[in-house]
């Protein structure tokens, strides 16, 4: 039955590739219309009703939208009694009859629905727009988790890494993608098409993105490079409109300076950790006298700990100089050191997501730097500082294994240097 299936979608898809999002004259609402694609019509006529399913949902308002997911949470959820009876028929009677129908049970049905309605040229960039709607919804409707659990599930397998496609980005990389960059910068915003110039054309800047062949024109996410001589301190001098390229072949050092996700309708869908390595294999290939992998990464979460830190005796005198911009510059990069070294979640990890990522991926603390992001939006999450996270290739497994398994926060000495520093002193009280 499954091949039979497999054979009427291939021919499906050949015949009518092009017309599957096209208007027809079906009239029966969305509801009727999913019944009918999970039903026999759907195997028949799999592709127009997936079509007409999507062309009806983007005209769906939210409060529709919110009721489609109520829809695909309550109706097309695991039938429990159904399951129960053959989990224990399973129990009983381990054939792969009974497993399989067992395993059928288990899957609610929207999983399925989305499967089906992933046929068309162009559904599943849609759906991944479906997505973005539910986690909008989401924060009204907690219940609606179920489906966004399935969503992720299924996105998980659609999007793994061997459908992903690795592509440069130059500066002669066509307009459209181009202009999806300056929108899907996340990090450190790009002003105009002189500051994306800046990024894209000299000989030590590259930048890289990971697509899928059925978004084609969507990137899915990007890293910006710069190759230098020493490691850097500021991505401001990094980003300077009057630096001095450096030839590409004299660089030591390769900067991972920005890491954007492009599509909201993927979170939770880890693709960072996939970039990193394979653009650390083709940078190593193309420039073999590379000697070191880092980033210059933002702090997001640090000012929001400084200000729980600001009655500590210790140190409270040192977070609301920072935080009033008095500060001197050791003591911001020696307190910024303490909060990624020291300051835990319950769970055991850093508070700083940005730290959880590169520890997760094998990386080590290795330096932080004050005034390196002079910008509105550094100078908010870290009254300017930020950090360099070293990729050393030869110790990424197991510094990955020591975070995974027992929460290490694995650092240079440059970086435990700064955490155990002496701060400057608490000014003394005048006397009135």
């Amino acid at each position: 039955m499954q091949r039979n299936r497999f054979l009427g979608d291939l021919l499906s898809t050949l015949f009518d590739r092009n017309s599957t999002l096209r208007s027809t004259d079906d009239t029966r609402d969305i509801y009727a219309l999913c019944r009918a694609l999970l039903s026999a019509e759907g195997n028949v006529s799999g592709q127009t009703l997936a079509g007409t399913v999507l062309r009806r949902y983007q005209s769906l308002d939210d409060a529709e939208k919110a009721s489609f997911f109520t829809f695909l949470n309550d109706e097309l959820d695991v039938d429990t009694g159904a399951l129960s009876s053959l989990v224990q028929s399973y129990a009983d009677d381990p054939t792969p009859k009974n497993f399989e129908a067992m395993s059928f049970a288990a899957e609610p049905k929207r999983q399925e629905l989305l499967r089906r309605l992933n046929q068309p040229v162009g559904a599943t960039q849609i759906i991944v727009g479906m997505r973005v709607d539910l986690l909008r919804i989401l924060k009204s409707r907690p219940e609606l988790q179920r489906t966004n659990h399935d969503f992720i599930h299924l996105f998980s397998s659609w999007f793994n890494r061997g459908f992903l496609v690795l592509k440069a980005i130059d500066w002669d990389t066509p307009a459209r993608l181009l202009d999806k960059i300056v929108a899907y910068e996340a990090v450190h915003q790009i002003n105009d098409w002189d500051d994306l110039r800046r990024r894209l054309y000299p000989a030590d800047r590259r930048c890289f993105a990971f697509f899928h062949p059925a978004m084609p024109d969507e990137p899915l996410i990007f890293v910006e490079v710069a190759l230098t001589e020493t490691v850097p301190g500021s991505v401001t001098k990094l980003l300077s409109e009057v630096r001095t390229p450096l030839a590409a072949e004299d660089a030591k050092v390769a900067v991972f300076y920005s890491i954007s996700n492009c599509q909201r309708g993927l979170t939770g869908i880890s693709f960072g950790n996939l970039l990193i390595k394979q653009v650390v294999a083709e940078l190593s290939h193309a420039f073999p006298q590379l000697e070191d992998f880092v980033t210059l990464s933002p702090i997001p979460g640090l000012n929001r700990w400084l200000s729980t830190q600001t009655s500590n005796p210790d140190h409270g005198h040192i977070a609301t100089a920072i935080l009033d911009q008095s500060a001197e510059p050791q003591d911001i990069r020696a307190m910024a050191a303490r909060y990624l070294l020291h300051a835990k979640r319950d769970d055991g990890m850093p508070v700083d997501p940005v730290t959880r990522f590169h520890l997760g991926n094998g990386a080590e603390v290795f330096d932080v730097h004050a005034d390196a992001d002079t910008s509105a939006n550094g100078l908010a999450q870290s009254s300017g500082a930020m950090v360099n996270y070293k990729y050393d290739l030869s110790l990424t497994q197991r510094h990955h294994e020591d975070f995974a398994l027992n929460a290490i926060v694995t650092a240079a000495k440059p970086a435990v240097a700064l955490s155990n520093s002496t701060l400057s002193a608490k000014p003394k009280e005048v006397a009135t």
